[in-house]
């Protein structure tokens, strides 16, 4: 075929022959993949520099800590340095000992190794906050779902409740709560034969208590937004249940916000436990949480010695704790903020 066989072939089929182009404008690209949200919060996130190492940090300092105890094993501790493989209730008489080559944090006044208090405390704080967070998720995306899906009188008296709650100062009413009910239930525990620690439990519950307030606003407000939408109306209209329609239409739209507040959540909790335990109403010993160990330390600052080790370490661990939940709740925060859905 010559040339100007092409060209009649290219003309009729309408392009314009060596430039790749149709006749009447350029050719349609191709449609562009469209994200799912999650999808493009994950985007948002990584993007987020500060918000993504603060997530793997806080990955590998939870792994850590969970897994320090396995390094007292006698199989794991025959491979591993000296300095890694001390229980944190193991005596000695080696107080008020420098960091060193023997114990990298230093060692207590009871000649304790510093740096296994140090991961026992952290692991007892986590637990403590993810605990704590675990209930305000609970009863804050229940109250507040059920008041805005119903509106109305429910809604106004379940609001008003939590308008009361909102009124009494937090840290005087779990104080109150353990003071008024450790006996009573550590006596029930022993009575029961139950190797469980009295106070623990009344900061589970009492700190969890006070951290799903805010929860319970947030997700009314969302539901509020969301109940009169078109697609919760056409699930209305073909008979699904009021409990169909929350847990299985509004919910999953408002599940991003929560993850954001719960992220928040647990740095506020860390808080009031570390501050309990300075006030001597946290943790009981042996036992140790990050805020016993700082007020430990504190206790030990006197104008003849200063065994700074003491302060520093556990102080230095909550705060990177800390600084990193905050980061990961702002990267949250930010990866699911509708005002972002186009970038």
């Amino acid at each position: 075929m010559n040339e100007e066989a092409k060209g009649d072939t290219a003309r009729a089929g309408g392009l314009n022959p060596g430039d790749g182009q149709r006749a009447d404008g350029p050719l349609p690209l191709p449609p562009r993949t469209q994200l799912s949200p999650n999808a493009r919060a994950w985007r948002r996130f990584r993007r987020n520099r500060p918000a993504l190492a603060s997530g793997l940090f806080l990955a590998a300092f939870v792994l850590l800590v969970l897994i320090w105890p396995w390094f007292e094993q006698p199989p794991v501790a025959r491979r591993l340095p000296q300095a890694m493989t001390w229980s944190p209730t193991t005596l000695s008489g080696a107080q008020f000992q420098p960091p060193g080559a023997g114990h990298w944090f230093g060692t207590d006044i009871h000649g304790r190794d510093l740096l296994s208090r140090v991961f026992s405390g952290a692991r007892v704080s986590l637990l403590i906050g993810v605990v704590g967070a675990t209930v305000s998720l609970v009863i804050g995306v229940l109250w507040g779902a059920i008041a805005g899906y119903a509106g109305g009188r429910t809604d106004s008296i379940m609001m008003r409740a939590v308008d009361v709650l909102y009124s009494l100062p937090n840290i005087v009413f779990v104080i109150v709560l353990m003071a008024t009910f450790e006996n009573s239930l550590k006596n029930r525990l022993t009575m029961h034969g139950l190797d469980v620690s009295a106070r623990l439990l009344l900061l589970f519950v009492g700190l969890g208590a006070i951290s799903w307030l805010t929860m319970a606003r947030i997700v009314r407000g969302q539901v509020l937004s969301l109940r009169g939408r078109p697609f919760v109306e056409a699930s209305r209209a073909l008979g699904a249940s009021h409990a169909r329609i929350l847990f299985r239409h509004i919910l999953p739209n408002v599940y991003g916000i929560i993850i954001t507040y719960l992220a928040l959540t647990v740095p506020a909790i860390l808080l009031y436990e570390s501050f309990l335990s300075y006030l001597g109403l946290g943790v009981e010993p042996p036992h140790a949480s990050l805020g016993s160990l700082i007020a430990e330390g504190a206790a030990q600052i006197n104008p003849i010695r200063i065994y700074w080790w003491m302060i520093v370490f556990p102080g230095f661990t909550l705060a990177s704790a800390l600084l990193a939940l905050n980061f990961l709740g702002d990267g949250l925060s930010d990866a699911w903020d509708p005002r972002m859905q186009n970038e």
